[in-house]
């Protein structure tokens, strides 16, 4: 894969990802903005996951009938109008609708690049990339959470769309065809699940999935609500998961092509259910930073542990696997949210119980989930 190729990837990933996170830390004020709950203006955060999941089951199969660069390009220019119109919104019911199209457009992003580096890079290198490319994702969401805090609430969506628009054009010029790896346009969903393998990896990606949003996509509103921070530090303790998470990314994809992936996906679990206990604590601002730092570090320790397993799957499930990749994050994300919603307006507390014991539950649940490091 050429340089610039993969410097385009990461750069669609970047802007994809620039609002993504500061969307939770954004409630408060957007609520504020609008006059209503917090949990009300809440479903900003489903109404991009859920459109993004279902429509990321389209674009593997995509682009394999039709050259991924027209879809990429039509794609990254509908995801920077959707952007510019949550900007602009009058009312919360346009920013919805503007949600809800980030969605569907922003989905075709990480399946492609997925795809491309496991048929381009030798499987005893493709941790690295893969943490390169997650890396600058969590670079743009740090850099969207640190300004979260500092400027108004809808230039978080102006920013993308602005250098959205800028990179399609960079995109026309540079980004080449993949005319060469066209063929049949068709779903393979159901021959992928019957490979136990496969259904395994995706099983585990929705329940971790679920339980990772239903307690990230609350946070500022405990941070605003239980610990009463301002918006400033709400964003900053938010920030810190996006800060660890870099290094997350970039470390544990290294980690993934040398000591091997399923233990990688093993101690960031532990990582996450030691941040989960610590929230419980209710600690002082200082300790609280750390565990922000350790709940991210946990989160993409599994995050690009599972996303190489991906790349190392057979050949013939690979468009249908870095589809399945996001459409099954985003889907089990938003129910996630949902329930978290449900479980949080009960008891903070009491949802971070339930969450941190199903984390518990799934680290021990070795022999349902058990996957072995292929061999290079």
């Amino acid at each position: 894969m050429k340089k610039a190729t993969f410097s385009i990837l990461c750069l669609e990933g970047a802007v994809l990802s620039f609002n993504v996170a500061a969307a939770a830390a954004l409630i408060p004020s957007i609520a504020a903005d609008f006059a209503l709950s917090q949990f009300f203006v809440g479903k900003i955060i489903w109404l991009y996951m859920l459109p993004y999941g279902l429509a990321a089951f389209l674009y593997g199969p995509l682009v394999r009938a039709f050259d991924a660069r027209k879809v990429e390009l039509a794609c990254i220019f509908l995801f920077s109008l959707a952007n510019l119109l949550a900007g602009l919104a009058p009312d919360i019911h346009t920013l919805f609708v503007a949600r809800f199209l980030m969605g569907i457009f922003g989905a075709s992003v990480i399946p492609l690049g997925l795809i491309l580096i496991a048929k381009h890079i030798r499987q005893n290198k493709r941790g690295g990339y893969v943490g390169i490319f997650f890396g600058w994702t969590f670079v743009a969401s740090l850099l969207g959470l640190f300004l979260s805090g500092l400027i108004p609430w809808r230039w978080i969506f102006i920013i993308p769309a602005v250098l959205g628009l800028a990179l399609w054009v960079f995109m026309y010029f540079y980004l080449p065809s993949f005319k060469e790896g066209r063929g049949v346009f068709r779903f393979g969903y159901l021959e992928a699940f019957k490979d136990k393998k496969v259904a395994r990896i995706f099983l585990y990606i929705f329940l971790i999935s679920l339980i990772y949003h239903g307690v990230q996509q609350w946070l500022g509103v405990y941070f605003s609500t239980q610990l009463f921070l301002n918006q400033f530090t709400i964003s900053m303790m938010i920030t810190l998961t996006s800060l660890s998470g870099i290094f997350g990314e970039f470390w544990g994809g290294h980690l993934a092509d040398q000591m091997g992936r399923p233990k990688v996906v093993s101690l960031g679990i532990i990582a996450m259910v030691l941040g989960i206990l610590l929230l419980l604590l209710k600690l002082p601002l200082t300790l609280l930073g750390l565990a922000m730092i350790i709940w991210g570090l946990g989160w993409t320790f599994n995050h690009v542990g599972l996303a190489t397993m991906l790349t190392d799957l057979p050949p013939e499930f690979l468009n249908e696997a870095a589809s399945l990749n996001s459409g099954v994050r985003f889907i089990a994300g938003g129910l996630g949210v949902s329930l978290g919603g449900l479980l949080m307006l009960k008891s903070f507390n009491f949802g971070f119980v339930i969450f941190g014991s199903a984390l518990v539950l799934l680290l021990f649940s070795g022999r349902v989930f058990k996957f072995k490091q292929p061999a290079n």
